[in-house]
Formats: structure tokens, sequence, C-alpha cells
């Protein structure tokens, strides 16, 4: 007869009790477990960690969508292909596909590792990171350094840190920093945005440089846009070269709405960092740049305002303290596009050197109010 009190096989005592943290977190992946809070002084709501990290996911996919069928669009523009609609998009997602795989792969394997090591469950997070990866980088980045970097990212930024919760940085944005200053020529430059590396009829052809709406804008302005064939209305469908999931401002509104209105996400960072790129914008409209909703509709600052200044984690946590992280990460990032000719991107460098000065700002925030209290006690 069996042993009632025998623990099982990855219970603690059991045989394979080190893998007991991979198999739970399978376990868990598309269920909650039966072991939960009846009792007691604890919270109990219908949303918990998982919840939020696919709601992010979900509000992702209109853009990873699109991003499928523009690789396929800009790689049939490009080269003159005679391709129908799910042929431009069977192409996108086939390209992309690696991507994924790499970015999931190298990463959920790190966390998987670490987990074990530390004997504690696996966290969601890298499902949203894991996600946004591919949808930052351009479409041609090498897989070889895409691994590199999600390993960077996720060793130095998250697990040095604790895991998921306690980075200080966004991890996605980490990596596309550690490609753009380690391998620079394969994440700018006119040619790295059109892919052609699976077209048959295509080998042999050299490549067809392809700059940026961003790149044309800053040294042609507006009517460097119209010239290369541009509209606005280009640019907000995103029918326009760039990194995969950073072009259609539509589906990335679509996804902003999705956040707002399930509570996933702040709408005052995402408000407030238009605001403070408008205002900036606006000053460099005054000096003879190109008008200031250009900036918002351009590169990667949509992208950024909704899916990577707004992550909970590294984010300003006081409301207020939220105008003010949001305001400068959208300030920031078109002054460096204003003036620095080096780099015509900056809503990365805007948001992850307000993610170093978020607690700052949360701290200052909370001092201010504690003063404004403890006078109105004095004076009451």
């Amino acid at each position: 007869m069996a042993d009632q009190n025998k623990p099982g096989l990855f219970e603690k005592g059991g045989k394979l009790y080190w893998l007991h943290s991979s198999i739970d977190a399978f376990d868990t992946f598309l269920r909650v477990p039966g072991t939960v809070t009846r009792r007691g002084a604890h919270v109990r709501d219908g949303i918990d960690l998982k919840r939020v990290m696919i709601m992010v996911v979900i509000a992702l996919v209109p853009a990873a969508l699109f991003a499928m069928y523009n690789v396929g669009y800009q790689t049939a523009h490009t080269y003159s292909l005679d391709w129908g609609f799910w042929n431009m998009f069977w192409y996108g997602l086939l390209r992309m596909l690696p991507l994924f795989v790499v970015s999931y792969l190298v990463g959920l394997g790190i966390e998987f590792a670490s987990s074990q090591i530390r004997e504690e469950e696996v966290n969601e997070g890298y499902l949203v990171t894991g996600f946004l990866i591919p949808l930052i980088v351009p479409v041609d980045v090498p897989l070889w350094m895409l691994a590199l970097a999600v390993a960077f990212s996720v060793i130095f930024v998250k697990e040095v840190f604790g895991g998921t919760g306690m980075n200080i940085w966004n991890p996605a944005l980490v990596a596309r920093a550690f490609l753009f200053f380690s391998y620079p020529s394969s994440m700018s430059g006119s040619s790295v945005w059109v892919s052609k590396t699976w077209v048959p009829s295509l080998k042999g052809v050299d490549a067809i440089s392809t700059a940026t709406p961003l790149a044309i804008a800053h040294d042609g302005g507006v009517q460097g846009l119209s010239d290369a064939g541009y509209s606005f209305m280009d640019l907000v469908w995103g029918l326009i070269p760039g990194s995969t999931g950073e072009t259609s401002v539509v589906a990335i509104l679509i996804g902003a709405i999705i956040l707002v209105w399930t509570g996933v996400a702040s709408w005052k960072i995402m408000l407030s960092s238009i605001a403070g790129g408008l205002l900036v914008g606006w000053l460099g409209q005054l000096g003879g740049g190109i008008p200031a909703y250009y900036h918002i509709v351009m590169g990667g600052f949509l992208f950024g305002s909704v899916f990577m200044a707004t992550d909970p984690v590294t984010a300003a946590q006081t409301e207020t303290g939220k105008w003010i992280y949001g305001f400068l990460v959208g300030a920031l990032a078109v002054v460096v596009r204003l003036w620095n000719p080096g780099y015509m991107e900056g809503m990365m460098l805007a948001i992850l050197l307000m993610n170093t000065f978020a607690p700052l700002i949360d701290h200052c925030v909370v001092s201010v109010s504690i003063k404004r209290r403890a006078k109105k006690a004095l004076t009451a």
C-alpha cells in the first residue's frame, strides 16, 4: 500500500523537487490553482500579475499584426513585387516569427534557470518583455545579436536585481539599447529596415537604402517627406519603414484604449508624454523645424509613450509624479530629435533616463506633500 504521507515527485522532499518552479509555471500558465486565499485579512480580487501581463500582450497584438503586414508591404513596395495582402502578411509573419522564438527561448530559459536556482516560482513578467523586444527592433536584425541582447537584459537588468518587479530600467528598452550601442550598423542607417532575405527572386540583388521618415524629416523637413512619397496619413496608418511594431499610430492607439479601459496602464503618463513632446516640438517648429504633431506620429514616440513609459515597475508611482515623469519623457525625446543630429530617435534614451529618476520624482512629490500637510496642521 502506497504511503499517503510520501511527498509527490515535484513536492518538497520529492526526487524532482528541484524542478518544482518550472513545473509550477507550466501547471498554472492557463489556469488558476485551487490553493487560493479563502479567509483572513487578505485582498481578494479577480486581477493578478498573470492577468495584467496577458492584458498587455493582448493590447500589443494589433501592433504586432500590423507589423507583420508592413514587413511584407515594405519588401514588396521597395523591390516592386506583385504581392497581394496575404502574400505580404504571411511573408511578414515568417520573417518576424524567428524574432519572437529567439526572444522567448532565451529570455524564458534564463528566467526558468534563475527561478530554479533561487527556488522561487517563475513570474509572468517576461511574457510582456518577450513580446515587446521583437516589436522595437529592425526585422533583419541578426538572431544571434538579438539573443545576446535578450540575455544581457534579463540577466543584468532583471535577475541581478531580484527578478520581476525589482528592475529599475525597462528590460525591453535595455535590450534595444544594448543592440544600438554594441551593433549600431544593424540598428541604424538607411539599409536596415527592409527585409529581402527570404525572397528567392531577390537573390543577388543589392540592398536598397530605405531611410525612415524620421531621418528624412530631420534632414529635409515636411518637404523632404513629401518628396519621398510620405503623406501625414501614411505616418498615421504606419505604411512606412521602421522598427517592426512602432509604425502604425492606429494600431498603437487601439492598444492604448485597451490598456486605459482595463486600468492596466496610466493614461496620465501617456497624455503628459504627448504634451511634453508637443511643447518641445512647438518650440522647435518656431525655429524652423517640422510641425510639432509630426513628432508624435514618427519613430517610436507613441509606442514608447503607450507601452514602455507606462511600465508600472519602472515608472513613477505617485499620481503627481506620473504627470511629471510622462511630461519629461516626451520633452526629452523631442529634445534629442531636434538637437542631436547623430541620433534622431530619442524615445529610448528619454525613457531609460526617466526610469532612473522616477524614484527621485516620487520622493520629491511625497516630501512636498508631507511638508504641505505639516504646514496645514501647524496653521490649524
